[in-house]
């Protein structure tokens, strides 16, 4: 059990914050289809690929005061920031943890809106599609973003660029 919380603090501590529980989500999604070990099921839902796992175990570490959630009023919506605590950084100094180096993945991942990571994440969702039949799928289940043929492309070569064949 400790394993995968381990695993997402460890997360934590290379993104040092996250703004956004729908970021959260997707980051972590997409650094699994990038082969990190991370274990959270997924299913696809409004906002493309969701884990109510994940969901869960943020809770969790935010209630052992592993992780700090600060809650930040916007207009017409809540934001929420998270970051790892002192003592969620000692657990995890003490916790003996084989996980590769996410560090360059979770970088480019921070520097992306929640929109285009949502579309990035999708793609990898229906990442058994052709590409024809993918963009189609984008355009059937996400059709309220409106994503154009450029995002779709840019999203594309984003997936490779984090992604490199082995």
């Amino acid at each position: 059990m400790l394993t995968n919380h381990a695993k997402l603090m460890q997360f934590f501590s290379v993104a040092n914050e996250v703004t956004g529980r729908k970021k959260l989500q997707k980051m972590i999604y997409i650094l699994q289809k990038c082969d990190m070990p991370f274990e959270e099921k997924y299913q696809f839902h409004f906002y493309g690929p969701y884990s109510e796992e994940l969901s869960l175990r943020t809770e969790e570490l935010c209630n052992l005061g592993f992780i700090a959630e600060e809650k930040e009023e916007k207009s017409n919506y809540f934001q929420y920031n998270y970051s790892i605590t002192a003592d969620g950084q000692e657990f995890l100094n003490q916790f003996k943890l084989e996980i590769p180096d996410m560090t360059k993945q979770v970088q480019l991942l921070k520097g992306k809106s929640s929109r285009f990571l949502e579309l990035v994440s999708t793609m990898l969702y229906f990442d058994d599609l052709t590409e024809a039949d993918m963009v189609e799928k984008i355009h059937t289940v996400k059709p309220k973003q409106k994503y154009t043929n450029d995002e779709i492309t840019e999203a594309s070569q984003f997936i490779k660029s984090i992604n490199p064949p082995q």
